[in-house]
């Protein structure tokens, strides 16, 4: 059992049978301890643990705190730069902020004295998280919506179908589901097996059942040896490979389909990786895998599908180009824009594209429909490529202009293919889908997710508590050397014009406050900032981008632990600089980058904009100020990019299986922000929606 895991996936907890003896005080003051995290047991949790002895009911409270604690960052120590934050900040002049930094940054660590009794927290409205019971079987039965999910997984994610895997070895394959759509995630699965149940036949025929492509077992190569399975990242540095899984990778390669036209399009892996299967040791038994790999490392490649694509659409030889496409049909809906663009008869190519529409995946038709129903040209064209790291790229939208109706059109036949294919699974009967689920983006594409409280997408919009004051905070520790991290906050108005920054060298603004910045943070650091978002609102403030610098330019995937997030609190003079009980979201930092983004306040709109993005430029000095284009375009790139809703994607699988009504209590399926299904229900969407 796997308590984080369960507490973080599920929002249960298991509870053991106890022998019985613990007092009502004790369940008492448990229950209490666990409320400091603004979290309460439910009432089958709270029966339970008081049938747990004494000792019993200790053990499991420290275990369960000490989830909780690293949930919410408390299982650090949280010390600002001034121990008065906010009001010694408030109060102290420019002079006397200038000349305290002046001695830090002399000293490295100094920092001041100051004796200052904190009044007790007051109370804002917050809702708890409730914490429900759960049974060994409902734990179990969280691996197979990961591995049946239709989009890629988090590292996060990842790491939890290993733990499942390495844990229950043998046992493993009662909890997989029989298909494993997801090429990636068929990699991710199979080489844990390999690896944790080496010499079990079944993990042979697992392999043969979902190894199909060159590609495929490339990919299961790179799990193997820890590397990025979307082929999208650095080359993977291969491992030396005992003979028995030489023979495994040859033999796959040697049965694949297309095998040398798969192996060029990942020539250069292929040939690191050729260094440690010696294909030549095994030419009688697997000679398509050497003719493969040997063209591979002669260049000695065939015109491939996607350079006769990209000829044909610079020659403009779009009746050609159409057939070509129709034979993969997920790469016709990926260019059908650009395809109709460039077609003097647009309603050829839709005509084409209606016939193989229904085999592309669910994933890329929904993007094609979101980008067919956005007004053009759009503000902004942003891209995100594929990969483990987070990144967006802007351009100006110099599209050629379509018609309407032939985007109409396009949209149309995405959206019939989509509620056909939706309606070949279960009824869902009645269902209520709540308006305000076109705040929360759909789970494409998780790879570069960075574990949080709640799992969102990058995009996705919530509403801020019923509060005024907004806490940032940021905490890290030393890599192998010095490691200086700054939080700042850039302010821009509704029009995305910069306005001010609050960061390590302007503690104050418009209704911002830093705590001061922390240049060594041997044993750990923290840094705040607060927010007053009526005064802000006031100045003419919309948007408040928080950005986490690495000033001395060692990427946060060197770090020890760093992690972000924000606090709603009621007074910025009560309680303790770090309260758990107010945390509203915390994130990981741990990306290959030195710059972050991980949320947005739209203080217009009382909402908080998902960002989880890293910025990708390095310069010179590293703090927003020098990054302002960049914050501006990311911004910009999150509010002006569509993406598609989990409203559309609900609503295509009524419109396919069930029956729309007007209210929650109607429906026997609810799709609501916090009730039924929810955007925060990522597995199940990932498995049961897409």
């Amino acid at each position: 059992m796997n308590q984080e895991l369960f507490l973080r996936r599920a929002t249960k907890v298991h509870v053991p049978v106890g022998s019985g003896g613990a007092t009502r005080a004790q369940v008492a003051s448990a229950i209490q301890e666990i409320a400091a995290f603004h979290c309460i047991l439910s009432e089958s949790v709270i029966e339970r643990i008081g049938m747990l002895s004494a000792d019993e009911l200790a053990r499991w409270l420290r275990d369960m705190l000490g989830v909780l604690r690293r949930r919410v960052g408390a299982h650090v120590q949280h010390q600002p730069f001034y121990p008065g934050f906010p009001e010694q900040v408030l109060k102290a002049s420019k002079a006397e902020l200038y000349l305290t930094a002046v001695m830090h940054y002399l000293t490295l660590r100094r920092l001041p004295a100051h004796e200052h009794a904190r009044p007790p927290l007051l109370e804002g409205k917050l809702v708890p998280w409730l914490i429900e019971l759960g049974r060994v079987a409902e734990f179990e039965s969280l691996l197979a919506p990961l591995v049946s999910s239709r989009t890629s997984l988090s590292e996060v994610d990842a790491a939890d179908v290993a733990w499942f895997i390495r844990q229950y070895r043998g046992d493993v394959f009662r909890l997989l589901p029989g298909d494993v759509p997801f090429r990636e995630i068929r990699a991710l699965v199979g080489g844990a097996l390999v690896q944790h149940v080496a010499g079990d036949a079944r993990v042979d025929e697992f392999l043969d059942r979902n190894v199909e492509t060159a590609t495929d077992a490339l990919r299961l190569a790179v799990a193997l040896s820890g590397g990025d399975v979307s082929l999208t990242t650095a080359t993977t540095r291969f491992a030396p490979m005992k003979r028995g899984l030489r023979r495994l990778l040859l033999r796959l390669l040697d049965r694949a389909p297309n095998a040398v036209e798969d192996v060029m399009r990942h020539a250069e892996r292929w040939k690191r990786l050729a260094e440690v299967l010696h294909p030549g040791d095994y030419a009688d038994k697997y000679p398509r895998a050497l003719a493969a790999i040997t063209a591979a490392r002669r260049n000695d490649a065939p015109a491939s599908f996607g350079s006769r694509v990209e000829t044909l659409l610079a020659q403009r030889h779009i009746a050609a180009l159409t057939p070509l496409l129709q034979q993969r049909p997920g790469e016709f809906a990926r260019r059908l824009d650009v395809t109709l663009r460039r077609s003097t008869e647009p309603d050829a190519v839709l005509d084409a594209f209606e016939t193989v529409a229904a085999q592309a995946s669910t994933p890329i038709l929904l993007q094609v429909l979101a980008q067919t129903r956005a007004p053009r040209p759009l503000p902004l064209r942003a891209f995100t490529p594929k990969g483990a790291l987070a990144k967006v790229y802007g351009i100006q939208d110099r599209r050629e202009p379509l018609a309407p109706e032939v985007l109409a059109r396009a949209a149309r036949i995405c959206q019939d293919a989509l509620v056909k294919r939706f309606a070949s699974l279960p009824p869902l009967g009645r269902c209520f889908v709540d308006p305000a689920l076109r705040d929360y983006i759909v789970p494409l594409a998780q790879r570069a997710a960075s574990k949080s409280l709640r799992t969102l997408v990058c995009g996705s919009c919530l509403p801020l508590p019923d509060t005024r004051f907004i806490r940032l905070f940021l905490w890290w520790k030393n890599g192998r050397a010095r490691t200086d991290i700054d939080l700042s906050a850039a302010f821009f108005d509704a029009n995305f014009l910069f306005m001010q920054t609050v960061a390590y060298y302007n503690l104050k603004g418009f209704g911002g406050y830093h705590s001061g910045d922390i240049v060594d943070a041997p044993q750990g650091a923290s840094e705040f900032i607060d927010l007053d978002i009526d005064a802000l609102v006031e100045k003419g403030i919309r948007y408040v981008v928080t950005s986490i610098n690495s000033y001395t330019r060692q990427p946060y995937c060197d770090l020890p632990e760093c992690f972000a997030g924000w606090m709603a609190r009621a007074d910025l003079a009560s309680g303790e600089v770090y309260e758990p009980r107010t945390v509203v979201d915390r994130i990981d930092i741990a990306s290959d980058t030195q710059i972050c983004l991980p949320f947005v306040m739209d203080l217009q709109e009382r909402r908080v904009i998902w960002a989880d993005l890293g910025l990708t430029s390095t310069p010179r000095w590293n703090n927003v100020r020098n990054n302002l284009s960049g914050v501006s375009l990311m911004l910009r790139a999150l509010v002006h990019t569509p993406r598609p809703d989990l409203e559309t994607l609900f609503d295509l699988h009524v419109r396919a299986r069930g029956e729309r009504v007007e209210t929650p209590q109607q429906a026997e399926t609810v799709f609501a922000p916090h009730q039924g299904i929810t955007p925060f229900d990522v597995d199940v969407i990932r498995s049961r929606f897409l």
